[in-house]
């Protein structure tokens, strides 16, 4: 009767939905009840410092988003054979090889971006994000877990730094992805009226203020507490 028993649990476990509830909430806790950024105070450097645009921001999301899912997925399926001694130095053998492939594509398709971001992604090697990720859940996991882990992970430092990005640009320099709203809205009440923009923005004391504004914002909503 126990085997039996043991039979089905196994069976039951395999067999489990791709998007199941347990699965979901891998690539859904991130977002907002366990940000990197908000909750956990993780990657706080490049949300301060590649934030000023949006444009690359966005590139800068993306690349971070391509990391944590391809070493996720490559540690857990290393998982079994990496001795633990030197699992740190594996960790990093294969984040510094995805973050130098990303440097190269930049490189080779967008040399502007690659010269503006080449720095900040390479400090993608240390970000406490990708680490803490691969460290915590994939080398304890199954790939497809790893993979949607990841994937929520990298979602929720995206969509943080690409909304303090917004902001900054927007009012520090009065546009959005080049775009000069500023101008077009002061165009629609005539030539005497100009919305100021603040110069404050633009620094890394305007990333602060914004980043701190969404922490209280975000924390009040769920009513997170630090202990």
């Amino acid at each position: 009767m126990s085997t039996e028993t043991a039979d089905k649990a196994i069976i039951e476990k395999d067999t489990e939905a791709l998007f199941s509830k347990r699965r979901k909430k891998l690539v859904t806790d991130p977002l907002v009840d366990d940000n990197p950024i908000t909750i956990q105070v993780l990657g706080i450097c490049s949300a301060l410092a590649v934030t000023t645009q949006m444009q690359p921001t966005l590139v800068m999301a993306l690349s971070v988003i391509f990391v944590i899912v391809m070493s996720n997925l490559s540690i857990s399926l290393l998982r079994n054979k990496i001795p633990g001694r030197v699992r740190i130095i594996v960790q990093l053998a294969v984040v510094a090889t995805l973050v130098t492939l990303v440097n190269e594509v930049l490189k080779a398709f967008a040399y502007d971006m690659y010269k503006e971001l080449s720095v900040f992604v390479g400090l993608i090697i240390t970000n406490c994000i990708v680490m803490g990720r691969l460290e915590a859940f994939a080398l304890g996991n199954k790939p497809y877990d790893s993979i949607l882990d990841g994937f929520g992970s990298a979602l929720g430092y995206s969509w943080i730094i690409l909304t303090v990005a917004f902001f900054r640009e927007l009012w520090g320099s009065g546009a959005v992805f080049g775009i000069p709203v500023f101008d077009y809205v002061s165009g629609w009440f005539g030539e005497d009226f100009n919305l100021a923009t603040n110069g404050l923005m633009v620094s890394p004391v305007g990333a602060f203020i914004i980043l701190g504004l969404l922490i209280w914002v975000q924390r009040s909503k769920t009513g997170y507490v630090e202990h």
